[in-house]
């Protein structure tokens, strides 16, 4: 793999990351996890900055597809594997019958530098 296509995998799994923090964060707020201790303001602030690092991400993407011809469309698909990796170790890790605790958990090991853990991960059905 050359060097282009290091810094395309690169930005796609930082853009991915982003794209799954969003999605997480929804997720547990339909399944009502996030409403206690004043959790559902600190993440959806979490959320909010997620999504300002997508829309950071992708104008660079589209400064850099210009100037450095890097592919666009590689660098959505590598965002879109990990998105769905983490979204699928997410349901794993968290299971079903999640709690609060378990919800929150999830998203600051995530957040908290876990991520490269999360998406290295064989999905092997077990929480870490």
């Amino acid at each position: 793999m050359d060097y282009k296509q290091k810094l395309e995998e690169k930005i796609g799994e930082a853009l991915g990351l982003e794209m799954a923090a969003q999605k997480a964060v929804e997720e547990f707020e339909s399944k009502g996890l996030l409403n206690e201790h004043g959790m559902k303001g600190r993440l959806e602030s979490m959320k909010k900055e997620a999504n300002n690092h997508q829309i950071q991400i992708e104008q660079l993407v589209q400064t850099l597809s210009k100037s450095r011809e890097l592919d666009h469309a590689h660098i959505q698909s590598k965002a879109n594997e990990i998105e769905n990796k983490i979204s699928q170790i997410m349901k794993i890790y968290v299971g079903d019958q999640a709690d609060s605790s378990e919800a929150v958990e999830f998203l600051c090991f995530a957040e908290g530098g876990g991520s490269n853990t999360l998406r290295d991960s064989k999905c092997n059905g077990k929480k870490s």
